[in-house]
């Protein structure tokens, strides 16, 4: 029975090896480019060879694979659909003035030496109230990155700012699915589970706002004629003016009534289109006489279509602004998908053929004490994102390899729901095959590698959750549930 549970340890092993060495070649050949097409071919290839020798060597039937692989799929439509809107939303708010008026007034108002700190700041209280990561990096996050790159500082320490702060708000917010989740898969209340995640969350939040300090304070932003000379092209390319702020206003409004995702994202699209045709029809013309000629309202509707679906750009006379108010569309996100929808393919073979489980069973026997039972749910958490590419499917596995070993050991359930929160949803983002991953790095226009060493409170959540479960602080054993000797 030993040899034989070694043996599936070891073919469960194969994909996952063949994954991460094929993914390495990639990035080193590819580099940024390999979303384009080949870290989607090293998926698939690695789903291929886990069927392969589940059919052959398990006997697991092909319907299991297709079943695992259609519910996969199925289950992040509407994210990809989220993902379109998103592309939609990027085109809409910046030629519709409401991102450049975000960047012109900011740079204004923000310091240098305090923007890293405000950034991740902003973007926790935005994540808080909406209970979205994405949504906030996507509208937000998109304008601190244009004020960060004005005053000076690297695309990946401005997109670690913003990620560190939206992940941190998203986990203790009530209205997050992945805190919803975690929390009712472990059967937790959910506020008792946020406030029990403050025990780690607050540390971890405090050390990478002190870090962040100091690294703004250190820096020496860009001077203040080259900060005038962008915001006098901004001014100048499109019309600023703060009744385009309404526009995110009612966004976050519809958002905090708890409207539907989609919704919300659709008519902010629609709110921004006219605010686009209102403030800036010149541009919006100039967008669509590229591809249209003749009556006036079919040039401008071409325009409007063009901004929501397609990579459009204005020529500002200022190469940096330009890249600024560059933006992709729907038809930028493609890649994205084609990316999750592979990852999806890969997740699921491996549910399926149960090698996911024959892998997690290796860390089990290291579960005996608390710290260590801890750092076993965060290490398959964290490696559960590499593996399926999707936080939500981590903390589904993650919840359930371990639930049955935490009461067996007498730990209470919240122990568990905040380990997973602190694995599998806050290191989501630091893989760049994962769907989280690639989603931020193409709404930031910025390498996962890039901002990875600056994602200060994703990387130091996972860590502070194990030093906690050493020292013991507020875990408290189930004396009922032990295991009698």
């Amino acid at each position: 029975m030993k040899k034989r549970t070694l043996f599936r340890l070891g073919i469960s092993l194969i994909p996952v090896l063949v994954l991460v060495i094929l993914l390495a070649l990639d990035i080193s050949i590819f580099g940024s480019d390999a979303i384009l097409g080949a870290s989607q071919v090293s998926l698939l290839v690695s789903t291929g060879i886990c069927i392969w020798l589940a059919m052959w060597l398990f006997k697991v039937p092909w319907q299991d694979f297709e079943e695992a692989i259609r519910s996969n799929i199925g289950d992040v439509t509407t994210a990809i659909v989220i993902l379109f809107l998103i592309g939609a939303i990027s085109g809409t708010w910046t030629m519709s003035g409401i991102v450049p008026t975000f960047i012109y007034y900011g740079v204004k108002i923000i310091s240098p030496k305090v923007f890293l700190l405000t950034a991740c700041v902003i973007c926790a209280l935005v994540s808080i109230m909406i209970g979205s990561s994405w949504t906030t990096i996507a509208t937000i996050g998109i304008a601190l990155m244009g004020i960060g790159k004005a005053e000076g500082f690297s695309e990946g320490l401005i997109a670690g700012a913003i990620i560190s702060g939206a992940y941190f708000g998203d986990k203790i917010s009530p209205m997050s699915d992945t805190t919803v989740m975690a929390s009712s898969l472990n059967k937790v209340p959910l506020f008792e589970h946020i406030r029990y995640m403050l025990f780690t969350t607050v540390p971890s939040i405090t050390i990478t706002l002190i870090i962040f300090l100091i690294l703004g304070l250190s820096h020496p932003g860009a001077d203040s004629e080259s900060i005038s000379k962008f915001t006098d092209v901004l001014g100048g390319s499109f019309r600023i003016t703060p009744w385009l702020m309404v526009v995110p206003v009612i966004t976050v409004v519809m958002i905090a009534r708890k409207m539907p995702a989609i919704m919300v994202l659709a008519l902010s699209i629609v709110l921004a289109a006219t605010a686009a045709l209102i403030f800036q029809p010149q541009i919006i013309e100039g967008i669509g006489a590229k591809v249209s000629s003749g009556v006036h309202w079919k040039v401008m509707f071409t325009g409007i279509v063009e901004t929501i679906y397609d990579s459009v750009s204005v020529d500002t006379g200022n190469a940096d602004v330009n890249n600024l108010v560059t933006t992709r569309g729907m038809v930028g996100m493609l890649n994205t998908v084609y990316l999750i929808i592979c990852a999806m393919c890969f997740g699921a073979a491996m549910k399926a053929s149960g090698m996911l489980h024959h892998l997690a069973s290796l860390l089990l026997p290291f579960s005996k004490r608390r710290g260590s039972l801890v750092a076993s749910t965060v290490v398959t958490g964290t490696t559960l994102n590499g593996i399926v590419s999707d936080q939500y499917l981590s903390i589904i596995l993650t919840s359930s390899i371990f639930k049955d070993v935490y009461n067996r050991e007498g730990y209470e359930d919240r122990l568990l729901s905040r380990a997973v929160e602190d694995s599998a949803t806050v290191t989501s983002p630091l893989f760049p095959w994962s769907s989280c991953g690639m989603t931020q790095s193409t709404i930031l226009g910025v390498a996962t590698i890039a901002y990875l060493p600056f994602c200060f409170f994703n990387l130091i959540s996972p860590l502070m959750s194990i030093i906690i479960a050493l020292t013991g602080y507020k875990i408290r054993r189930a004396p009922q549930n032990c295991q009698q000797p």
